[in-house]
């Protein structure tokens, strides 16, 4: 994986790492925790200016993140009701209250989504969903991937050799993350286990 960044980034200097950043978007196993910190590094070497790899990185972000927008918006909010309806233990009210919180939300939702390691990719899909103002979504996007980047590409900038040790503590905040989401869904589920639990004790009173 890292001997294909770098050879990717060695052909196309900077664009190559923005389009290393555009298909982890849409192919999470290339993880931005990997090509921020190299092209930072790689910067470092002198085989591109830094400034050139935030920018392009960060173009990078937005094409990716674009891309899953209009997935979401090809999906649709009917799709999705007809899709959630077939799914086991979700109901309709769920993706009601998934609007309610996004109609409200939804900016800064998209901005701190783009620093939060799994959803910075899948916050696109239901922007898309929602039919955000492609423009507010863009601005967003780029706002919050460009902090992101300009982080990452500089530790590894600064670090040099050792930029590894990004992806050693990003890890572990990822691990954080998933671990939450793991919880959270099985709190989702034992709730709604026990709601079907108590309908089906009440339908037989």
């Amino acid at each position: 994986m890292t001997d294909w960044l770098v050879g990717l980034m060695d052909r196309l200097g900077a664009p190559g790492a923005g389009l290393a950043v555009a298909l982890e978007n849409l192919f999470p196993p290339l993880p931005s925790e990997v090509i921020l910190p190299l092209s930072g590094f790689t910067a470092s070497q002198g085989r591109m200016h830094l400034l050139d790899a935030i920018i392009w990185t960060t173009l990078g972000s937005v094409i990716g993140a674009l891309a899953l927008y209009g997935v979401g918006a090809l999906l649709g909010r009917e799709r999705t009701l007809a899709i959630a309806a077939k799914l086991p233990l979700v109901k309709t009210s769920d993706i009601e209250k998934t609007e309610a919180f996004f109609e409200r939300h939804g900016r800064k939702t998209v901005f701190l989504g783009r620093m939060i390691p799994i959803f910075r990719s899948l916050i696109s899909i239901p922007a898309g969903v929602e039919r955000m103002p492609v423009l507010t979504f863009t601005l967003l996007t780029t706002a919050g991937s460009l902090i992101w980047n300009t982080i990452f590409v500089v530790a590894g900038y600064v670090l040099g050799e050792n930029w590894h040790l990004v992806e050693t503590y990003v890890g572990i905040g990822t691990n954080v993350v998933i671990a939450i989401v793991v919880v959270a869904i099985l709190v989702f589920v034992g709730a709604r286990l026990a709601e079907r639990r108590r309908g089906r004790h009440a339908s037989r009173r």
